[in-house]
């Protein structure tokens, strides 16, 4: 047995786990999510929880979360030792276990305090009103413990996304958190924010509070973590410490194929996607709009893929959803197959052959109360119906047929569309769009939030689109993803664009030479 091996049992014997969960099994509605998954948290380490979308690392941490019960016989969980089973999260909740979802969970228009201290019982004088001074002193107290300038009285809806979740990560604290399960919690966050965050974890590390942390990025799981589990289609793969293993390592546990085996888009081989031998499909002369674009102009031509690169605040998203007739164009010209056109709402647009898949698929792209099937086919279900009477016969062979051009992992496509992994609910977003054939998809971070399997099959869905003639213009943040599926590359500034670079001239210093350029 290895030195460092034996140190660590040792270590490990000396200090018992906080929470441990073994044979953990889950089915629903006969389909097995979970088979007898195991997990070990020991006090005051991050534990990386790993796995491609629909792995089941969410069902996993909503039985530890008291969301969920295991099946009959499906495992147990034992805390310090001791074996439980939640009745329901709040009992969880008492006992230490807490959670920050991915959709952050807060009241907008409540205050901070009011947030922090939701679910306890407020103090209240002898004629049962609330002190609020004594609310606001409390919370006050958590955000210091945290190291946080946040004012208690300031409402949430005041809040960017990164202070809200500071909020949250209070909230669980204020509940004397012992075990804190943290879902993509720097998806939304620029590099700086994700730096106060870490500033955070490494304090409450020291406090002795255990973290599951779940993320895709590799970097940050190797920056902050401790030891990691692999989960592969609802079972344990693998655990150990985070210094044992490599990037390289992890995705083959994850997707049980080497990282060399994934796509990466080769060079297409239509001779029309340099610009050369084509009219552009759409063409953007002197665009501004209301908020931060500037004179933008660009061509996109059939069958390429146009990155779109630039910082946090760049004017990227600002400037599909203009293109989209989501938001006003104060000057400027859009050209459609050489023809101009006026976009002033989203059917405006869809009309010309433009479909948007939007940043936020949760809040923008998705009716999450609706079935699969109804979803894909939301932007064609006039062309199934007769006299307003819709064919659900229709409707579901064009819906299965998307679904199996898509590879989309369903039970059924009944199925809530809330339900499905990220990556499959980005996947439906795509399917709607496909149902109308249009001429350019807008593409705004396409592969936030999935997995590096789900992004890989994403990956080849645009590129197989770009292959059939289709313009694509795609936002990413991720330069690797934006260097690896581009044809050519456009980099944005403060609402302009600011340089223009081949695949092949194309680096990563270059775009963020671009990308910090300004005016």
């Amino acid at each position: 047995m290895a030195v460092k091996e034996m140190l660590r049992n040792v270590l490990h014997e000396l200090k018992d786990p906080v929470l441990h969960m073994e044979g953990i099994s889950k089915t629903f509605s006969s389909v097995t999510v979970l088979n007898n998954v195991k997990i070990e948290l020991y006090p005051g380490e991050v534990h990386a929880l790993m796995g491609e979308n629909g792995a089941g690392k969410s069902t996993f941490m909503k039985i530890l979360a008291g969301i969920h019960t295991p099946d009959d016989n499906g495992g147990q969980i034992y805390l310090k030792g001791k074996p439980i089973l939640w009745k329901d999260p709040v009992e969880a909740r008492n006992k230490g276990i807490s959670v920050i979802h991915q959709e952050l969970n807060l009241s907008p228009n409540l205050t901070i305090s009011e947030n922090i201290l939701m679910g306890s019982v407020f103090p209240k004088n002898r004629l049962g009103l609330v002190k609020w001074e004594e609310v606001h002193n409390l919370a006050q107290k958590v955000l210091d413990q945290m190291g946080s300038n946040l004012n208690p009285r300031q409402l949430v809806s005041t809040l960017s996304v990164a202070q809200q979740q500071m909020v949250e990560i209070a909230r669980a604290l204020s509940f004397k958190a012992e075990v804190l399960i943290m879902d993509e919690p720097t998806a939304s966050l620029t590099d700086k924010e994700i730096k106060k965050l870490f500033d955070i974890i490494g304090d409450l590390k020291k406090q002795g509070v255990s973290i599951v942390y779940i993320s895709h990025r590799m970097e940050e799981i190797f920056k902050i973590s401790n030891r990691f589990t692999v989960l592969r289609d609802g079972e344990w793969i693998a655990s150990g410490p985070i210094e044992e293993t490599n990037p390289d390592h992890l995705v083959k546990l994850m997707v049980g194929r080497d990282l060399k085996d994934l796509f990466n888009r080769e060079k297409p081989s239509h001779p029309q996607a340099n610009g050369q031998k084509a009219a552009p499909v759409l063409e953007l002369r002197n665009i501004s709009d209301n908020t931060i674009v500037k004179n933008v102009s660009l061509k996109l031509f059939p069958g390429e893929i146009v990155g779109l690169a630039g910082l946090v605040g760049a004017g990227r998203t600002e400037l599909v959803r203009a293109l989209f007739g989501v938001s006003n164009l104060k000057s400027g010209e859009i050209l459609v197959g050489g023809a101009s056109v006026k976009i002033q709402s989203p059917i405006d647009a869809i009309a010309n052959g433009i479909a948007h898949v939007p940043e936020s698929r949760k809040e923008q792209g998705l009716f999450l109360s609706m079935s699969v099937k109804e979803n894909i086919l939301m932007a064609e279900l006039k062309k199934h119906s007769k006299s307003g009477i819709v064919s659900w016969k229709e409707v579901n062979a064009a819906a299965d047929s998307y679904i199996k051009e898509l590879n989309i992992k369903i039970a059924s496509p009944e199925q809530q569309v809330s339900n499905l992994s990220g990556g499959n609910q980005q996947k439906v977003v795509i399917a709607r769009w496909l149902s109308i054939a249009p001429k350019v998809l807008l593409l705004d971070e396409p592969t936030r939030g999935v997995d590096i399997g789900a992004k890989t099959e994403i990956h080849k869905i645009v590129s197989g689109l770009a292959e059939k003639g289709m313009a694509v213009l795609m936002i990413s943040s991720e330069l690797p993803e934006i260097l690896g599926v581009s044809d050519r590359i456009l980099v944005m500034s403060e609402g302009r664009i600011t340089g223009e670079l081949s695949r092949e001239e194309a680096t990563q210093e270059k775009i963020m030479y671009l990308a910090t350029r300004g005016e």
